[in-house]
């Protein structure tokens, strides 16, 4: 009787280890999954983070066009093309007044130069400013017009 019930309380001591096992696989299992969901979460953060890096720097480095009014002689100017990429339909829009008419198509490649005049009056001053839009440029770029040189 004493094997019996040593051999009882032995068995009922294993299954309690038994339960406490599958207890403890279960949180660990749970620990497991919660790791692996946050592992996921923590590369697709990534990975997004690193997708808009990538655009960030693309937009950065893309071609762009970028002009600017120079002073060149007496009533001529000219509108100047610094950037890397074209301006293409190049459009004032100012009311020409001290300027003269640019043409409609006006393009502009990275590093071209177009001449125009502009002469001031009693009534009507040169421009210190001329608003400037392109293909692509929709919102109005001001191009500061800077003093005639001597």
């Amino acid at each position: 009787m004493k094997h019996s019930r040593r051999a009882a309380d032995a068995a009922e001591s294993s299954a309690t280890a038994a339960e406490q096992s599958v207890v403890e696989t279960r949180r660990s299992s749970d620990a497991a999954e919660r790791s692996a969901v946050a592992a996921e979460e923590t590369l697709g953060d990534q990975r997004r983070e690193a997708a808009e890096r990538r655009q960030a720097e693309e937009e950065a480095n893309r071609p762009r066009a970028k002009l600017h009014i120079e002073h060149r002689d007496k009533a001529v100017w000219e509108l100047i093309n610094h950037g890397t990429a074209a301006a293409e339909n190049v459009r004032c829009l100012d009311a020409p007044g001290a300027r003269d008419e640019w043409p409609a198509d006006l393009s502009l490649a990275a590093g071209d130069v177009y001449a125009f005049m502009m002469a001031g009056s009693m009534q009507e001053r040169v421009p210190s400013v001329l608003r400037v839009v392109w293909d692509g440029q929709d919102e109005p770029v001001l191009l500061r017009v800077p003093p005639r040189s001597s």
